[in-house]
């Protein structure tokens, strides 16, 4: 993955987040962008995966050109897989629904059989029936993340993944989390203000200022 001299701001008199930003990661390379609020960590996410559009720049993911002056491929097509952070589940849909969701037109079959896997992934095999206000916030990260890691993405991005854990269970979910993305060996950028989920998750560190 590569951005070459990225350039963004949020409104055209407002000011500029980022100017001529500069990004390499290798494949299979866990990196976290590390700073205070506002200075445009999670903007990176957002326009790597196509939420927003840049003023100017180019990113490239897995060689193929996604933004630049003339391409603007849509997010659904970039094969980028998002983590939110507050998970983004579906109330209404249970787990199983919930890890479906974005796995497009195959047969039930498939889908039960792509569902087991990924709750086999993240340790939540029993819970496929149950919805969203039945799981602990450790769970819906792991049911968010399997949904994310189902359509098989190149690329996976997380936005403040403990954020929203207990104290108690950070250090549980920092290992689940890094012993899955090293398991299923996916480069992953993860945006993160705290220095020790830096420090544990990442190969390499991004100091983003302001």
């Amino acid at each position: 993955m590569k951005i070459n001299n990225l350039s963004f701001k949020y409104e055209k008199n407002g000011d500029q987040i980022l100017n001529n930003f500069q990004l390499e990661v290798n494949k299979q390379e866990t990196i976290c962008f590390v700073g205070p609020s506002g200075s445009g960590k999670s903007t990176v996410l957002r326009l790597i995966a196509g939420l927003e559009v840049p003023l100017s720049g180019e990113i490239f993911i897995a060689g193929r050109t996604v933004v630049n002056d003339q391409v603007f491929i849509p997010p659904e097509k970039r094969k980028v897989g998002m983590v939110f952070q507050d998970y983004a589940l579906f109330p209404h849909l249970n787990v199983a629904e919930n890890i479906s969701f974005g796995l497009g037109k195959i047969s039930k079959i498939d889908k039960s059989r792509k569902v087991n896997e990924m709750l086999d992934l993240i340790n939540l095999n029993g819970f496929a029936n149950r919805y969203p206000h039945q799981l602990s916030g450790g769970q819906q990260q792991r049911i968010a993340l399997a949904r994310t890691l189902a359509p098989n993405p190149r690329l996976l991005l997380l936005d403040e993944p403990f954020s929203n854990l207990d104290e108690s269970l950070r250090d549980e979910i920092r290992k689940e989390l890094k012993n899955i993305i090293k398991q299923i060996g996916i480069t992953t950028i993860l945006v993160s203000h705290d220095q020790a989920d830096a420090d544990f998750m990442a190969d390499r560190k991004i100091f983003i200022y302001s």
